[in-house]
């Protein structure tokens, strides 16, 4: 899985995967034009996006409902050091459900891919890789922190 972050203009950057294009930009008090999510709205709606998948697979698969999940997710920003912590989902689900039902579809959503690895540390390798080559082709230019 990979995605391909290219700077377009000032704070803005076209983030691409497989055929799809999205815009990541800063607000005009941070020194961008307002025209995308910033990263970590972009993180939120990936979590959210996800859970809300989990939701709709738990609702379709027993047949409840074939469209009308909603997920609402916030977080706030903590520091040292800056970071987004005390995330919250809302799941809304369409139809009414019964307690067996509300516990199964909490039970889906806690196996979203992305919340698992927002529970799990996962390891972050950082590396400076000169423009035009190939990080993995080129480890010896590859700059790391002593």
């Amino acid at each position: 899985m990979e995605v391909q972050v290219t700077q377009t203009d000032g704070m803005r950057f076209a983030i691409r995967a497989r055929a799809h294009t999205i815009v990541s930009d800063q607000p005009a008090e941070n020194g961008g034009a307002d025209e995308g999510m910033t990263p970590p709205e972009l993180l939120l709606a990936s979590l959210g996006s996800c859970a809300a998948f989990y939701a709709a697979q738990y609702l379709k698969t027993r047949r409840l409902a074939e469209s009308g999940v909603e997920v609402s997710v916030s977080a706030e920003k903590l520091k040292p050091p800056a970071r987004l912590g005390k995330f919250r989902i809302d799941v809304i689900s369409p139809v009414v459900l019964t307690d067996e039902q509300q516990q199964g579809l909490l039970r889906s959503v806690h196996q979203c891919l992305v919340h698992n690895t927002l529970l799990s540390q996962p390891e972050i390798a950082i590396s400076l890789v000169r423009q035009g080559q190939a990080a993995e082709s080129h480890a010896a230019d590859v700059l790391t922190p002593a």
